[in-house]
């Protein structure tokens, strides 16, 4: 009976779940906020907190047919972490959208006045917590939010948490390919991206 539940678990999601467990989604951090604790599966031993792989996959299907309703040039992917931000302009050029990634200016969503202003209508950032300034603005324009969320981070600003480690290689170019995917294929689009495609070889 346990297998057949398995079978069918795997059948359903978008891809089978030794990958998303290979590729380190599921491993959180040592803390948990009160906002990620309905996401959180169980505690290992060494003290990570471990997601729940089946609302990481479902919150990717929830996100890419979020996302996908909007323009494409006007989804915006931000990300200041290091390891997110080849994945993070790999899923920009995948969908058409547009990315910062790098230190956050001040007032690119707000300062009509400085040059690289933009006026993006949904926003995806890595880290909530990295990517604090693009929230902030974007909550100030209305602008929905689309985060990758850890067991450490707050979700107060956000409108749609994808439950996900954001800070390791393999899990954020799992994530980020996942959602370029799902966004193509919302769209009529079929690709022949892999996930390798948005790994950075280091």
């Amino acid at each position: 009976m346990i297998t057949n539940e398995l079978d069918i678990e795997l059948k359903e999601s978008l891809v089978p779940v030794e990958e998303y467990l290979a590729a380190g989604v599921h491993i959180g951090t040592q803390q948990k906020s009160k906002d990620m604790k309905k996401f959180i599966y169980r505690v290992r031993g060494d003290g990570l907190y471990i997601l729940d792989i089946q609302e990481t996959d479902n919150r990717i299907k929830i996100a890419a047919e979020f996302i996908a309703k909007y323009d494409a040039p006007k989804v915006l992917v931000v990300t200041s972490r290091q390891y997110g931000q080849y994945p993070a302009k790999k899923f920009a050029n995948a969908i058409g959208g547009t990315y910062k990634v790098g230190r956050f200016i001040p007032g690119m969503m707000t300062n009509q006045n400085i040059p690289n202003f933009i006026e993006p209508d949904v926003v995806v950032v890595t880290d909530p917590i990295g990517d604090a300034q693009a929230i902030k603005e974007a909550v100030y324009t209305g602008i929905p939010v689309v985060a990758l969320c850890d067991t450490n981070n707050k979700t107060k600003y956000i409108d749609l948490v994808v439950p996900t480690n954001n800070k390791g290689r393999k899990a954020l170019s799992m994530v980020y390919f996942l959602l370029a995917r799902e966004i193509l294929k919302s769209r009529g689009i079929t690709t022949s991206l892999t996930q390798e495609d948005f790994e950075l070889d280091l």
